[in-house]
């Protein structure tokens, strides 16, 4: 009777735990390869070469972070979203892409900038939007490169999730095996794109993999008053998702399981959502105080979990790296990236007329009427011997 009337199972029917397709402890447990102390506690298949690509990766996103925040505590850079103790979740899930694969990230993710190919100058003439700022003034942090499918991201958290789906199902028609990845915050989940996303990916098999970046904090908000769920990877059971919770600070562990979330979706079988547990060792961004909501002893606690440390411990018990090698490893970039730094620093600013490009093909009269009020009120402050930055 059913069958006549409903496209479906007949619809008055129990459910079990094995009507979910997929292991639902994989979403409530936490995959780990390397233990707190560099202890290799899980199996993995990654040669060495591509083990040290990961750390210094790492290695680059960390030091350019330091100068972010630096140079926006001397007036250089408007805002930055500082990345300490992320770094594993940006560059382990962007290392598992392939190059012609698509990724949506948050303004958190330097590593996996770096990782799909953003160089250190773009990165920082995007901050310092100066001459060569390839977007050109537009927001604050959102690094985007199309020559590598970069999209650039959104302020607004988790916007970029029903977006990643959109670019998945349009590659999904068009006949491509391209993936392609969202990754955004815990806060996201409480917003509604997360929950579209997943819903409209979960039905229709999106090649999308979503990434959770679990770092503890929305803002000033805990994660225990953001869901009251015992995982966020246990929201993709809901919409039919495979999840699996796993530790964000392992980078090893993230590459292992982004990798066969990639490998998954690129055979036809639909999303996976990712939850990367971490921790933001810094504040929200810049213009936060993180001391107002949260016990500096938290910070202290969390820091011995750093992922590079953590990584260094087991490159070292290996014998994959030493204490010369890795020294070297710093010197190097922190000399290039200081380099680098002083360069953009030096480039000219944007011309005043960006603010007319990316809104109309054809400035409109009231746009240009207001330009040459600007340009009158910088000739009036040069005149009175002030500087124009």
């Amino acid at each position: 009777m059913g069958s006549r009337f409903y496209s479906t199972d007949w619809p008055f029917r129990e459910y079990s735990l094995d009507d979910i397709g997929f292991d639902l402890r994989r979403a409530l447990g936490l995959y780990r390869v390397i233990d707190e102390e560099g202890e290799q506690v899980g199996d993995f298949d990654v040669d060495v070469d591509r083990l040290l690509e990961m750390y210094v990766y790492m290695v680059r996103a960390r030091i350019l972070d330091d100068w972010l925040l630096r140079l926006q505590r001397v007036g250089k850079v408007a805002l930055h979203a500082p990345n300490k103790g992320q770094e594993a979740v940006g560059v382990g899930a962007a290392m598992a892409l392939d190059g012609g694969d698509w990724l949506f990230p948050s303004y958190r993710e330097l590593g996996a900038y770096l990782v799909k190919g953003m160089s250190e100058e773009e990165i920082l003439d995007r901050a310092i939007a100066n001459i060569d700022d390839i977007l050109r003034g537009s927001e604050f942090a959102v690094y985007g490169k199309r020559s590598v499918n970069l999209v650039p991201a959104p302020v607004p958290v988790g916007n970029q999730a029903p977006h990643a789906v959109g670019a998945a199902m349009a590659a999904k028609i068009l006949g491509h095996r391209t993936v392609v990845m969202a990754i955004f915050g815990d806060g996201a989940t409480s917003r509604g794109h997360f929950h579209a996303a997943l819903n409209f990916a979960g039905v229709f098999k999106a090649p999308v993999v979503f990434v959770v970046q679990n770092n503890q904090w929305a803002i000033s908000l805990p994660s225990r008053r953001q869901t009251a769920s015992v995982t966020f990877a246990v929201k993709g059971v809901a919409y039919g998702v495979p999840s699996v919770r796993v530790d964000g600070n392992d980078v090893l562990a993230v590459y292992t399981i982004a990798r066969e979330a990639v490998e998954r979706a690129r055979r036809g079988e639909g999303p996976t959502l990712v939850e990367a547990v971490t921790y933001r060792m810094g504040p929200h961004t810049t213009a936060d105080d993180p001391d107002k909501y949260r016990d500096p002893g938290e910070v202290k606690l969390f820091e011995k979990l750093d992922p590079i440390i953590r990584f260094k411990k087991f490159l070292y018990k290996k014998g994959f790296l030493d204490e010369d090698q890795d020294r070297r490893i710093w010197e190097e970039w922190s000399s290039r990236i200081e380099d680098t730094v002083k360069k953009c620093y030096n480039k000219p600013p944007l011309p005043v007329d960006v603010i007319l490009e990316n809104v109309y093909s054809k400035p409109t009269w009231n746009l240009l009427e207001q330009y040459e009020e600007l340009k009158e009120s910088l000739e009036i402050i040069r005149e009175l011997g002030l500087e124009v930055d």
